[in-house]
């Protein structure tokens, strides 16, 4: 039997006309499987309820989890990860791409060395200031994107937020979307949130897809339909390839020593 067709966004990326869309973090959230279908591919496991309008994904050792959960509160956080000891929390209008920055790094060993974070956006143009409590804050040359590392007035605890948030006109400002992560969260997460934050390459977005036409600038000349779905399985495949790495790089590599003084000797045959 035909299944019927039924018009959903799901039939990405062929019914639309694509534009490489700049800036990439004005763009809007774009395809969610983005994120979830690589963290698949690197092994992770779908926990949800499939009557429940989520995702729950889980790493193979259980030990990072993921949750795409649509919140009608426009400042709510729709995508969660968590760990043991830390936490992320970003909202719906986040671009995918920059959170694959994040998620995708869990997918990879991390780094022997550490990762700087304000060093990267002083490279991508941004402003950083620190103040008498140690708090920083950074800004984009736009002025409406910021991220800082603050403590609050009655606490010595440190968080991470990143923010694009525009004028009203009226002395206050709309958030567009916004991204926290806890002090504890592994520095090199956070590195790859900033990478793909500062890269300036495009982003492939719908014809006028996005939240704010007069603030992007979208070109009709990118890639669309089979190049982009091609793009996609690609990167499925590296990150296939990545996490296979990451678990030989983690497995044991010796086999355990036989227990001193033992001595092996051939088994007697019966008489």
């Amino acid at each position: 039997m035909t299944s019927p067709y039924v018009a959903s966004r799901a039939q990405d990326p062929w019914p639309r006309i694509w534009c490489d869309t700049t800036p990439r973090h004005l763009a809007g959230p774009g395809d969610p499987r983005h994120v979830t279908q690589a963290l698949r591919a690197g092994g992770w496991k779908n926990i949800g309820d499939p009557d429940f309008p989520h995702v729950v994904l889980a790493s193979p050792d259980y030990q990072h989890s993921l949750v795409l959960e649509p919140t009608p509160d426009a400042y709510g956080a729709w995508w969660r990860i968590t760990s043991g000891n830390w936490h992320a929390a970003l909202g719906g209008n986040t671009p995918v791409e920059i959170i694959a920055g994040f998620t995708d790094a869990l997918l990879r060993p991390p780094p022997k060395a550490g990762q700087e974070i304000w060093p990267m956006l002083q490279k991508a143009g941004w402003t950083v200031e620190r103040d008498e409590r140690n708090n920083e804050h950074a800004r984009h040359p736009d002025g409406i994107t910021t991220m800082e590392r603050s403590a609050g007035l009655d606490s010595d605890w440190f968080t991470w937020d990143a923010e694009v948030a525009l004028p009203t006109g009226l002395g206050g400002q709309h958030r567009l979307w916004s991204a926290y992560f806890d002090d504890r969260t592994p520095r090199h997460l956070i590195a790859g949130f900033v990478t793909a934050l500062t890269d300036p390459a495009p982003v492939s977005r719908g014809r006028y897809d996005v939240p704010h036409n007069h603030l992007v600038k979208q070109v009709e000349r990118g890639a669309q339909g089979d190049q982009l779905a091609a793009a996609h399985d690609a990167r499925l495949k590296a990150a296939r390839t990545t996490a296979r790495k990451a678990r030989r790089a983690a497995a044991p590599t010796t086999r355990p020593a036989s227990a001193p003084g033992a001595v092996t000797t051939p088994t007697a045959r019966g008489r």
